[in-house]
């Protein structure tokens, strides 16, 4: 089984366009009436992206985050200008190779966490570089 998920930088462009926001919210539980009123268009990228120069979109290749619902095939939006701390999930690199997991503090020590089972813990160590922080998630359903 394959331990490390790839990460494969993704170029972008910043094309403003805006998409229709339904004002009310769509419920996961319970069907409720729809209300049928709209916002403001909301801008994806301005949404997703709060500083363009420091923010790259990476396809996930791997299965060890599922368990935070990234998935392979997935796109994470990635910041290099937010700081890490606990409980992020992270893209970090060890030994030249890209990897993305969750950043824990456990027993006095960071680690990085897949969210899957049979995928080990690695502890940070000199030779790791936290390299961003996901601040987003783009998933298609349909191809």
């Amino acid at each position: 089984m394959n331990t490390q998920i790839r990460l494969t930088e993704l170029s972008w462009t910043d094309a403003r366009g805006s998409i229709p926001l339904a004002l009310v919210r769509v419920p996961a539980g319970f069907p409720s009436p729809a209300e049928g009123e709209e916002d403001d268009p909301i801008d994806l990228n301005a949404w997703l992206i709060e500083q363009p120069a420091a923010t790259y979109l990476m396809r996930v290749e791997g299965w060890s985050m599922t368990g935070a619902g990234i998935n392979d095939g997935d796109l994470v939006v990635v910041s290099r200008a937010k700081q890490a701390v606990g409980n992020d999930i992270v893209v970090a690199v060890l030994h030249g190779d890209r990897t993305l997991k969750r950043l824990k503090k456990l027993d006095g020590r960071y680690w990085l966490v897949p969210e899957a089972e049979g995928y080990p813990h690695t502890q940070v160590d000199e030779y790791t570089e936290i390299w961003g922080v996901v601040v987003g998630l783009v998933r298609r359903y349909r191809r």
